[in-house]
């Protein structure tokens, strides 16, 4: 491309702005929509104007993108790549110390900074289409304004994005510049489908071939693009199309991440006949492929999400939201104008999120976290986020990452953690990659990190049939259920994932093929890394004890021999899958522990992908995760507390030992807990004992200025403690009175106050002596026969005359005629008429 010809597009009505903007402030944002240059021109007019001496950083979102932009802008620069521009991605450097422009994945930079944290060779970081909001763009952006506000403030951040809302990054990067682009985009015409379809009648890629059909019969220039979620979809669909004698001749071909580059660049080349591109979401931004007029959108892609069952990020094919999929419309409008089928209808579309959430909101974080703990960042918590990840989040990956070794008990990154963040990979398979090549048995460990990542390949099958050829063809394994499951795979893998051979047998032969291409990703991460990739020394134990290592915060041990019933490690409990083929054995590690909510509102904990551990194996790998804990424990039969030795694995009990008589005070605590929680009725506390206490109650809240502390569960547990001193079981401590224990814990200053101003007994005016009743929580009264009443005109109080007592006046049967406080007005408007109608009844009783 000539100068005339780059100057053209849109993006360079903005370079002026962007030139002062930069000699002034070291943050800008661009925003500009699709196709308008900003991922070519930015760079190269940093150059132009001598705003970088040294490198400028180019952060893309996706591989594909980051080789295909500096391979345009080298051939716009006149250069050949790894020149003057060059990239790295994953495993892939073309970059030399000539290079000026250079275009790398999030990963890459965020790596770098930990290398050279000062990022001595770098004058500008460009963040480009920064509203994907992949979680190492953000760490990135955040670790990139730390170094600028410290030690690099010369350092130029530029975010560039077409969608994202620019509000909150303004403020989250001030002070900064924003620029504008207007952008030139042609009209696309969108279009829906009339009607929803149903997945489950129509395939999509069937779906795709017969629209594009109808619409190719219409459209006789262009080439067209097609969106799918991912490669196999691309590759059903590829079939489909070649399958139809109007789409044929056409020059069909797929683009996505994982394809050789060569095939990749086929996808970008002008061709003598109509092209079609079935792409997955890579196409959805950064690139331009020249001469697309039809974009068709399936509407889904393969989106990133936690997995919480398996404690892994899990690529789960989903919706789009309609940022997204104005995005891929706008591919049909880059050279002229065009048109855009959505595969779903209006009123569908209109329920879909705005835009997506970002990854640090759906992905677990402990890889990312690995990776700052790498680059040296001591404090999560504080570090800038542009939107912070939520603090459950946080403490779940350290969790994770403190079980697998990689930081310490101060939070700090080991020897091992350094090592894990050297891969590519979540940590559980980086630290089960690191074991398998120690042990020799890579492609079996890969083989079963495959299969963690998908759905199970055996199918839940009711036919009985299916079951015995399953039954006859495929070993189950008492030791492992991935033994099982490799048993099934070698059995897909010799039919070459035959649809009809693999369904004979109930194995879902698409997930099977899947899982051969992620065994064959994990063994070239392996190779690439270093490792021994040979099957050397593979057996049930070495394979056991890479899974263990990668997942040994599932560790899990059956309740009783025999049981599905498990505890597991960090106080959970659940049960063992029905299909396990795991029946025996007391300790095992499942790699899959689901929760299943149920219509009640409670939920079961279901552990599958179970594979059985010895002791000793726990002992060899993780020894300073074994405590031994002597403990006083109820025994359910006899009742009585007796000591038991417990051996644990973290906080597992893995292994009990029972006999001997525990420590007084043990068993002491042991008996209070049973009561307290209620499963012990202690006889001795009685009426008596809940006077006591109401009466220490009336006091401490009526007379706050005496200093007395209310009688409450704290209080109740010392008393009950001291009174389960000397006892060693339920029988002992059951029938003990709890009065003069409770009395023994007051204090003789108490036992003053109480008696002064909440007495156990008054003697009214005309002498008589009367018992107060207290209650915890209710007014305290007397109950007297109006004969013991005579001669008690006033109203009685207590505790320091604040709390007036309540008087239940008896007739001479003892039943009540009258409950007040107010004995004048008692006496005065209610005694004559009382005394009318009971001296009928009672003749022969004092009326005065």
């Amino acid at each position: 491309m000539q100068e005339g010809e780059r100057n053209i597009l849109p993006v360079y009505e903005i370079e002026k702005q962007l030139v002062e903007a930069l000699s002034r402030n070291e943050r800008v944002i661009i925003k500009a929509p699709t196709g308008a240059g900003k991922s070519t021109q930015v760079p190269q007019m940093l150059i132009h104007h001598g705003l970088a001496k040294k490198r400028i950083i180019v952060l893309q979102p996706r591989r594909l993108p980051t080789r295909m932009l500096a391979k345009r802008v080298a051939y716009e620069m006149n250069s050949s790549v790894g020149y003057l521009v060059g990239y790295q991605i994953r495993f892939e450097d073309r970059s030399s110390h000539n290079t000026k422009i250079k275009f790398v994945t999030e990963g890459i930079l965020l790596r770098q900074m930990m290398l050279d944290p000062g990022l001595e060779d770098i004058d500008a970081i460009i963040f480009d289409e920064f509203h994907e909001r992949h979680i190492y763009s953000d760490v990135t952006l955040g670790r990139a304004l730390q170094i600028q506000k410290t030690i690099r403030p010369d350092l130029k951040i530029i975010v560039m994005s077409a969608t994202l809302d620019i509000a909150g990054l303004e403020s989250y990067l001030a002070p900064c510049r924003l620029i504008s682009s207007t952008g030139r985009q042609y009209p696309v015409a969108i279009s829906y489908l009339d009607k929803q379809v149903d997945s489950q009648k129509t395939q999509l890629w069937d779906l795709c071939t017969r629209e594009l059909e109808r619409i190719l019969s219409k459209e006789n220039n262009g080439d067209v693009l097609i969106f799918m979620p991912g490669s196999y979809e691309i590759s059903r669909t590829i079939q489909a199309l070649r399958n139809s004698s109007t789409i044929r001749h056409c020059e069909i071909l797929p683009l996505y991440g994982d394809l050789p580059p060569d095939r990749q660049d086929a996808a970008m080349i002008s061709y003598d006949r109509r092209k079609i591109i079935v792409a997955t979401n890579v196409a959805e931004t950064s690139l331009t492929i020249n001469g697309i007029t039809v974009v068709i959108d399936s509407g889904l892609a393969r989106i990133a999400h936690f997995d919480s069952s398996r404690g892994i990020n899990t690529l789960m094919i989903e919706k789009i939201s309609r940022a997204s999929a104005d995005q891929r419309s706008g591919r049909a409008g880059r050279t002229a104008p065009g048109n855009c089928l959505r595969l779903w209808t209006q009123s569908e579309h209109a329920a879909r999120p705005e835009r997506e959430t970002p990854e640090i909101k759906r992905i677990d974080l402990s890889e990312t976290l690995l990776a700052m703990h790498a680059g040296g960042e001591k404090n999560i918590k504080s570090f800038p986020w542009f939107e912070p990840p939520d603090q459950q989040s946080i403490e779940k990956a350290e969790t994770l990452l403190a079980d697998l070794g990689a930081v310490d008990d101060t939070g700090n990154i080991t020897p091992l953690g350094m090592k894990l963040s050297a891969f590519p990979v979540h940590p559980r398979y980086a630290r089960m990659l690191i074991a398998a090549g120690d042990y020799g048995c890579i492609p079996s460990i890969a083989l079963v990190a495959a299969m963690t990542q998908e759905r199970n390949i055996l199918l839940t099958t009711r036919d009985k049939i299916v079951s015995e050829k399953r039954d006859r063809r495929i070993e189950d394994s008492p030791d492992s259920d991935f033994l099982t499951l490799a048993n099934a795979w070698e059995y897909a893998y010799r039919q070459d994932f035959d649809l009809s051979a693999c369904r004979e047998v109930g194995i879902h032969a698409v997930t099977a093929r899947t899982v051969a291409k992620l065994q064959d990703y994990f063994i070239k991460i392996a190779e690439r890394e270093g490792l021994d990739t040979n099957e050397s020394g593979a057996s049930h134990d070495t394979i056991a004890k890479c899974i263990l290592l990668g997942f040994s915060d599932h560790v899990a041990c059956r309740i009783n021999e025999g049981s599905r019933r498990c505890e597991l490690v960090h106080k959970r409990r659940g049960d063992l899958a029905k299909e396990s083929s795991v029946n025996s054995g007391r300790l095992l590690v499942a790699c899959d522990v689901s929760e299943i909510g149920r219509h009640s509102g409670d939920s079961t904990v279901i552990l599958r992908l179970a594979t059985l551990v010895k002791q000793e194996w726990l002992k060899e790998l993780f020894p300073s995760d074994f405590t031994e804990k002597y403990e006083a424990v109820l025994d359910p039969q006899s009742k009585r507390v007796i000591g038991e030795k417990r051996i644990l694995f973290r906080d597992l009990v893995i292994e009990r030992k029972t006999g001997g008589q525990p420590l007084p005070e043990a068993a002491a605590e042991l008996l209070a807990k049973e009561i307290l929680t209620g499963h012990v009725t202690l006889k001795g506390w009685d009426h008596e004992v809940e006077q006591l206490v109401a009466r220490i109650n009336l006091i401490a809240g009526s007379c706050p200025e005496l200093g007395i502390k209310p009688f409450g569960e704290q209080e109740k547990e010392s008393v009950i403690s001291r009174a389960c001193i000397g006892s060693f079981s339920i029988k002992d401590v059951k029938d003990k009175p709890i009065l003069p224990i409770l009395k023994n814990w007051m204090s003789s200053d108490l036992f003053t106050l109480l008696n002064k101003h909440a007495p156990e007994r008054i003697t009214l005016k005309n002498g008589n002596i009367v018992k107060v009743v207290y209650k915890t929580g209710a007014e305290p009264y007397i109950a007297q026969t109006i004969q013991k009443l005579y001669g008690v005109k006033e109203s009685i109080y207590i505790a320091m005359k604040k709390v007036p007592v309540l008087i239940h006046i008896l007739a001479p049967s003892q039943r009540p005629v009258q409950i007040t406080k107010d004995m004048p007005g008692f006496w005065r408007d209610h005694y004559p008429r009382i005394k009318q109608e009971l001296q009928r009844k009672y003749p022969k009783h004092e009326w005065r």
